[in-house]
């Protein structure tokens, strides 16, 4: 565990930020199927159940790529321009792994996210669009957790070189402490970790991360 006082991770004041663990990136055979996120969904599973049980922040940040290419990254526009369907608006493929909804029939109301707002699916549980890699950029993420009160966010989910490494600089440039669940993240690698872990990034795997939840219902029991 983190023991620097400036760093380390605040349990009582956390949000769950889960990326981009959509079907078109997580089912075997799909559209854009990013290796290990299927795996990786059977660790973020009870990391939700948990943050739900605790009434604490969820936040499913999802991508959507319209299909004239308008809302698409540069890297992937020509693919979708001609014709390739990634996450479109109203596909199936664009939504959210079902063991991770509080209900198996939300579905993601695509032009309320698309407009930049968030769409509520529990109490304290929510959808929200990201334009790009990270979860930060041009969206109303930091307002929504520092509203909140919080000042610390537990990442997991989809390809971590690109959207939750992005997300995670993201927030430490933000003065959020961070910390990135592994096994409940597809794509890692080494170096990232270890370049993580030097800007004072906490790493956890889903048991350790759950033992850490655990005290602080320990702590509510008790009061």
């Amino acid at each position: 565990m983190n023991d620097d006082h400036y760093t380390r991770p605040d349990r009582k004041h956390s949000a769950l930020i889960i990326i981009d663990v959509q079907r078109d990136f997580t089912l075997k055979d799909s559209a854009a199927e990013i290796p290990g996120t299927f795996h990786a969904t059977q660790y973020i599973k009870p990391l939700v159940q948990v943050y739900r049980k605790l009434r604490h922040p969820v936040i499913h940040v999802v991508r959507l790529y319209c299909a004239d290419g308008s809302n698409v990254d540069l890297c992937r526009k020509k693919d979708i321009e001609n014709g390739k369907q990634i996450v479109m608006p109203g596909n199936d493929g664009a939504e959210l792994m079902d063991e991770l909804k509080p209900s198996s029939s939300i579905r993601l109301k695509s032009d309320l996210l698309l407009s930049g707002s968030l769409q509520q699916i529990g109490p304290m549980e929510w959808i929200m669009y990201k334009p790009r890699w990270g979860a930060f950029y041009n969206t109303l993420l930091e307002k929504h957790l520092r509203d909140l009160g919080v000042n610390t966010v537990v990442v997991c989910g989809c390809n971590f070189p690109n959207c939750p490494r992005t997300t995670i600089y993201e927030a430490s440039e933000r003065d959020f402490r961070a910390v990135l669940v592994k096994d409940s993240t597809s794509a890692l690698y080494d170096t990232g970790l270890h370049e993580l872990k030097s800007i004072g990034v906490s790493l956890m795997s889903t048991d350790e991360c759950m033992t850490w939840l655990d005290h602080m219902e320990v702590e509510h029991a008790t009061k």
